[in-house]
């Protein structure tokens, strides 16, 4: 796989999002599955522990630090198995809102991601990031080598730095 930056800019109701979309070749459970298992979740970004059934859990990216990563409380804000979910991470500016959407069809699903914006300017970092973890979470479902932060960031940062914002598209 040759890596690229993928990320857009889609202005929702609650603010800017950078979004990213990736195609699997699996059913849409297979791939909620890997999004949403804590165990699944080791292999490409991190883990939590709790049930999401109660609204919260305690989320760790172990894909940077390993087992010495903070560990953050998530807000669970919207869950549709196996469609949606939202979370927040943080509160405040701090704060981060993720969403994930899934649709299946013709035997393949597409996940559509998507990372609130409290800054455009945070896109130079945030962009590469989720190019990165959505291409290990390809990598990991397929069994192959997973990918090199440095191919990554600082490359692809002038494309997220460039990206234009838009005015008045509405999602």
């Amino acid at each position: 796989m040759t890596a690229k930056p993928t990320g857009h800019y889609v202005l929702k109701a609650d603010g800017l999002y950078l979004q990213f979309d990736r195609l699997f070749h699996a059913p849409i459970e297979d791939v909620w599955f890997s999004l949403t298992n804590p165990n699944a979740m080791k292999a490409w970004i991190g883990t939590y522990t709790g049930r999401p059934s109660t609204g919260g859990v305690r989320f760790q990216m172990t894909a940077e630090d390993g087992a010495e990563a903070e560990w953050q409380n998530v807000s669970i804000l919207e869950c549709e198995r196996p469609y949606r979910f939202t979370a927040d991470s943080g509160s405040g500016p701090e704060g981060i809102r993720v969403f994930c959407h899934l649709i299946e069809g013709g035997g393949m699903t597409t996940l559509t991601l998507g990372q609130r914006m409290n800054d455009a300017a945070e896109a130079e970092s945030m962009g590469p990031g989720w190019d990165y973890y959505l291409d290990r979470l390809i990598a990991a479902r397929a069994g192959a080598e997973l990918p090199v932060w440095d191919t990554y960031y600082p490359v692809f940062a002038p494309h997220y730095r460039e990206l234009t914002v838009p005015s008045t598209a509405k999602a």
